[in-house]
């Protein structure tokens, strides 16, 4: 399967509006940070986003994408779902609904923030969302992939990681069970939150993804939802230990 990285910026994104930091000043494109989401394309031709952050259609744009199979939802925060109005471009193309797999609690969330897009009398034009409910530890098909769902916890609320083969993307994850590494027996290559140095109520500081990555044995490792707080692109990265490495926007990963 191949990976793009949409986005590797937290909820404000890289810049942040009208900040001078050195970060947010800087010029090397790498410290250029959309929401975070990335694009997946399997070997069989299938094409699922996670997340449809607020820069979803510029993200779409930018990789000329022409084919959405289905969005999985990680949580109903703004930065990971207020782009999903946008879906409705694939609608039109595609002449049908598009697949949202999430929680519960997520697709309630999408209904009271999209209720257009569900009411019984429908505007012409509005994003058709078949809603797919979803359960952390059970997996399901998208394609001739089979998607594991794992839930960790950002402060007190449950977000939805998820594993694909070799693969697993986690995001805005400051704790994560027993029950939930287990499920990430194998990994190879994994995605993970990495906020800041400092610590942080509700996000994996650096210190702490790279433990988790260690302890989760995965080959290669991705930092994401990166904050402009966190430094620049190449000094963070002289201090990664080898094999963890900091994502960025447009990188593409290819996974067997």
């Amino acid at each position: 399967m191949r990976i793009t990285f949409l986005g590797t910026g937290t909820s404000q994104g890289v810049p942040v509006i009208a900040c001078r930091c050195t970060v947010c000043q800087s010029t090397e494109p790498r410290d250029r940070r959309l929401r975070t989401s990335i694009l997946v394309c399997f070997d069989d031709g299938t094409q699922i986003v996670v997340d449809t952050g607020p820069d979803f259609r510029y993200q779409m744009l930018r990789e000329d994408v022409r084919q959405l199979d289905a969005v999985l939802v990680t949580h109903a925060h703004k930065d990971h779902i207020a782009g999903m109005d946008d879906v409705r471009a694939f609608n039109y193309q595609q002449q049908g609904p598009i697949p949202i797999y999430g929680t519960t609690v997520t697709h309630e969330s999408l209904m009271r923030e999209f209720y257009y897009a569900f009411g019984e009398q429908k505007y012409p034009g509005v994003p058709r969302l078949e809603l797919k409910t979803i359960v952390a530890g059970e997996a399901f098909p998208i394609g001739e992939q089979h998607i594991l769902p794992l839930e960790v916890m950002h402060y007190k609320m449950p977000v939805m990681g998820f594993r694909m083969g070799n693969f697993a993307y986690i995001t805005d994850a400051k704790t994560v069970s027993d029950e939930s590494k287990a499920l990430l027996d194998g990994v190879e290559v994994l995605v993970v939150n990495a906020l800041q140095e400092e610590p942080h109520i509700s996000h994996f500081t650096k210190e702490e993804a790279i433990a988790f990555a260690e302890e989760i044995g995965a080959k290669t490792t991705y930092l994401t939802h990166i904050s402009h707080r966190f430094g620049k692109h190449t000094a963070i990265e002289e201090t990664l230990p080898k094999g963890i490495y900091l994502a960025y926007d447009g990188l593409v990963i290819e996974v067997r």
